[in-house]
């Protein structure tokens, strides 16, 4: 290459050669594509039950994270229905098995979200069981209907072939958007990235500030206390509004 230009600078000594222009800076519009994903939560029986509210507790100073994790979690993703008003598994257990609904409000009003770590979640539930503890002091032994069973996780995931590139194809895609894939971009999300965020604000701050307020309005939704149903329809709105979306159009691609 060198040879070839001191050639042609000396054919043409009054040309002078331009130095190439500096190449543009990348734009922020392209952070890299979405890859969305699926995912089901595998239930997996560890054998360990209690039948009282004493051991109710001693099992959940001991036992594994994993299951911690199922039983506040597991229940927006299983096919049942169960009271809104309890969300976890404990609440629902001390409500229709040992009939103690003070305690059952107490758990039911456990916020994982509020916790950093599961062994957090784990002492607020300790907390929380030892209070009626004190109180119930004999009753504590008293045996339930049906015991607890305590179940661990493990999150099965899938690739549904699908790659977004631009934010307005997350909120086109959202109405349609299978419950698993707003649990594992919205919910788990905030257990495998550093900073607790949720997949979709991950992606969407790669682009710069332009999309900071979208964020904020999506820091604050409430993501334990709703149904994944209830969620997605939430999360759908937000960003349809935001992209002028018109409602009739979400509707058709929720169909």
């Amino acid at each position: 290459m060198k040879g070839d230009s001191m050639q042609a600078t000396a054919a043409t000594p009054a040309t002078q050669v331009k130095p190439a222009p500096a190449p543009a800076p990348v734009p922020q519009e392209s952070p890299g594509a979405f890859a969305l994903r699926d995912c089901a939560l595998i239930a997996i029986a560890t054998g360990v039950r209690a039948h009282n509210l004493k051991e109710l507790h001693e099992r959940v100073s001991g036992i594994e994270p994993g299951c911690l994790y199922y039983h506040f979690w597991g229940g927006l993703l299983r096919p049942k229905f169960d009271d809104p008003e309890y969300r976890n598994d404990f609440a629902i257990w001390v409500r229709s098995e040992v009939h103690d609904e003070a305690l059952a409000e107490r758990l039911a009003s456990v916020d994982p979200t509020q916790h950093e770590t599961l062994e957090g979640l784990r002492e607020a539930v300790c907390e929380a069981i030892e209070s009626r503890l004190e109180v119930l002091e004999a009753a504590a032994w008293q045996r339930a209907q049906s015991p607890f069973h305590f179940v661990r996780s493990q999150i099965a995931v899938f690739d549904t072939g699908r790659t977004l590139r631009k934010p307005q194809q997350l909120a086109e895609s959202l109405p349609s958007m299978s419950l698993g894939s707003v649990f594992y971009h919205f919910i788990d999300a905030r257990r495998r990235v550093p900073e607790r965020l949720d997949d979709f604000r991950v992606w969407l701050l790669h682009w710069g500030s332009r999309y900071q307020d979208l964020c904020d309005r999506l820091a604050e939704v409430d993501y334990y206390f709703n149904s994944l149903a209830e969620l997605r329809r939430e999360l759908a709105q937000i960003l349809g509004e935001y992209f002028e979306i018109p409602p009739r159009r979400r509707d058709e691609e929720a169909a």
